[in-house]
């Protein structure tokens, strides 16, 4: 029955995302809002709505270690996991402002975060300044979506809105279903979550940071993958960094504040968790500026490296004779050469720009 219930609360949280984004993605092309402000909000957004209605829930019933692990874990996955498997797919081409503006603004949020857990913990105060931080970022997007030509917003307004999706009342009627099947399946995977990490003698943290954070990015799977297959490889660069952004601002904020006594920060999240998430946010950086494009190799780099970062959760939750040996390894070998080497590929493409401009 445990496992039946996470699965099916995978379902609904699936299937409630698809509708959240169904819905508001036409009520905002109603509003006459840009197609590109409506991908890096709504698009994104909804599909971290998952994570939103996981991490509130564990906040509200005293899960911190879930409800932190679900944000931190899904940021690394959603970087090294989805960009990975779609780079695979095909090299992902990047617009010049996801590199000028939404990697800065997801390091930013993500160096705030590693900052506020200094003290191993999240009060009110710093969920209210990270959901603050979202909100001047969503304020930006819209300025700039307005700026739009109108025709922009017609096209996607015919391309978008076929038959009864058109109509105000369906647009409404898909966002309250779906925000309600998010809710039901967050509660039954949350449940279910809980029930697996106690008979295997995981700690809640490990499960969330693992298990459940990979589950509830399931959407931004589905949506970076499918975008890559279809050409339109833009959307799924933007779909990842997007969902980073909503998860430290809102998911993050919106649990802490919640939270009667805020987000107690596990030392062991500290020490190495959020630092990954932090590094991984870094690392867009060099990946994104290298001929604005994601390479297939450097995919395979991002999907090598959360292979490597599960297993080390795995190892380290077992107390493995392996671990130390396994981290050994990735510490003086692996991270340096791939360091070395985005830092060789990051100076080849600035000195090409260089004699380009000269």
């Amino acid at each position: 029955m445990t496992f039946l219930m996470f699965l099916a609360g995978l379902a609904l949280l699936i299937l409630g995302a698809d509708l959240l984004v169904r819905g508001a993605s036409r009520l905002s092309l109603s509003l006459g809002i840009a197609p590109l402000v409506v991908g890096l909000t709504v698009v994104a957004f909804g599909t971290s709505a998952p994570e939103l209605a996981v991490s509130v829930k564990g906040a509200l019933d005293g899960q911190t270690d879930l409800a932190l692990g679900n944000v931190v874990g899904s940021n690394i996955f959603n970087v090294l996991f989805i960009l990975g498997v779609s780079a695979l797919l095909a090299p992902l081409v990047v617009d010049r402002q996801l590199i000028r503006q939404e990697v800065p603004i997801m390091i930013g949020l993500s160096a705030m975060v590693v900052w506020m857990a200094t003290d191993l913990r999240l009060s009110f105060l710093d969920g209210a300044l990270l959901l603050g931080a979202l909100l001047a970022y969503i304020l930006l997007l819209y300025r700039q979506g307005t700026r739009a030509a109108p025709a922009e917003v017609a096209d996607a307004l015919l391309t978008n809105h076929p038959g009864l999706l058109s109509r105000l009342p369906v647009q409404l009627a898909l966002i309250v279903v779906g925000l309600g099947m998010l809710v039901l399946g967050s509660r039954w995977l949350v449940d279910a979550a809980t029930v697996v990490a106690t008979m295997l003698g995981v700690s809640p943290l490990v499960i969330g940071l693992t298990i459940v954070s990979a589950g509830t990015s399931l959407p931004e799977v589905a949506t970076s993958v499918i975008a890559a297959l279809r050409g339109e490889r833009e959307i799924a660069v933007g779909n990842v960094l997007g969902s980073g952004i909503f998860n430290l601002g809102a998911v993050l904020g919106i649990s802490a504040m919640v939270s009667g006594t805020g987000l107690q920060v596990p030392a062991s999240l500290l020490a190495f968790d959020l630092p990954v998430m932090l590094a991984v946010a870094v690392a867009c950086l060099p990946v994104l500026f290298t001929g604005h494009l994601i390479a297939r190799w450097e995919g395979a780099v991002f999907l090598g490296y959360y292979v490597a970062y599960t297993v080390y959760l795995v190892l380290n939750a077992q107390a493995h004779d392996a671990l130390d040996e396994f981290t050994l390894v990735m510490q003086t070998v692996v991270i340096p050469l791939t360091a070395l080497t985005l830092a060789a590929v990051a100076w080849r493409e600035s000195s090409r720009w260089r004699r380009t401009r000269g």
